[in-house]
């Protein structure tokens, strides 16, 4: 074989499994989003979230993952923490909302998001993070939850408490799910049914959302809760608006959604903004 085609040959393998991208410069930003094929962290130049004293009817739950950040960010033990609960109730927004609060006191805290289908390289990660062991990280997973099959939760262990290295001290993992267990009501009932030990059968997968310090639960909001939530928006824009009429406005949007929530309140929110020439 030629030279020339061995050089074609080592390009194309190149190619086809790229180096991993050396750890950033994380001064560049206070927040990144983990990918893979390369291995890289991306900054994210601009965060999405609302500022933590506009998330309304979830005071508890806020105090507690403000006052475990806090301590994290000031070098003390921390947990992590999984925020499970009702959909659109602000689970992800708070966790970002408590980085930016944490970050605007002063104490060093960095985000990074890594995507569920993504754990498996999670352990690359801890080791890029691992190597900056002045700073401190808040490893960030939306919307965890796994399947019948799936074997990726065996990754996120590692993060928890797995494996001879453990987590690493300037690591804490907060993620977000509907399901308090991370899988399906069905699917720890079938398990249960079919298998000769039926607590062995989910103990596995059970017994991850327990390695969680904490549990923070997000239930769904009441009515004046709601209002509440939209109030403060109203109020945050500095947005003009007949109080009666905002109130009815608010109630018909709920009604033909069916539900409400923080996302519907925003959503609302949002729609009356636009009607009105704001923009959010």
């Amino acid at each position: 074989m030629t030279e020339d085609a061995l050089t074609r040959i080592a390009e194309a393998l190149e190619r086809l499994s790229p180096k991993p991208a050396p750890a950033p410069d994380f001064s560049i930003a206070d927040a990144f989003v983990w990918h893979t094929q390369p291995d890289r962290l991306e900054p994210v130049p601009r965060v999405s979230r609302v500022p933590l004293g506009l998330l309304h009817g979830i005071d508890r739950v806020r105090d507690i993952l403000l006052a475990n950040t806090l301590q994290f960010a000031a070098g003390h033990a921390a947990n992590n923490a999984l925020l499970w609960g009702a959909r659109g109730m602000g689970k992800s927004s708070l966790v970002k909302a408590v980085h930016a609060e944490v970050r605007a006191r002063g104490l060093p805290c960095t985000l990074v998001e890594i995507q569920r289908e993504d754990l498996p390289s999670v352990g690359r990660l801890l080791n890029h993070l691992r190597a900056a062991a002045e700073e401190r990280f808040v490893l960030f997973c939306d919307d965890l939850s796994f399947s019948h099959d799936d074997q990726h939760y065996k990754s996120l262990k590692a993060v928890l408490d797995g494996g001879i290295e453990g987590r690493p001290a300037n690591v804490v993992l907060y993620a977000t799910s509907n399901r308090r267990h991370l899988m399906p009501r069905d699917m720890i009932e079938n398990e249960r049914s079919s298998a000769i030990n039926p607590s062995e059968a989910v103990e596995e997968k059970v017994s991850l959302s327990d390695r969680f310090g904490l549990w923070l639960g997000f239930h769904p909001c009441s009515q004046d809760e709601y209002l509440a939530m939209i109030d403060g928006y109203v109020k945050a824009w500095g947005i003009s608006v007949d109080p009666a009429q905002l109130r009815a406005e608010a109630i018909e949007w709920q009604a033909t959604r069916g539900s409400r929530s923080g996302r519907v309140a925003w959503q609302f929110f949002c729609d009356l903004a636009g009607r009105l020439g704001k923009a959010v």
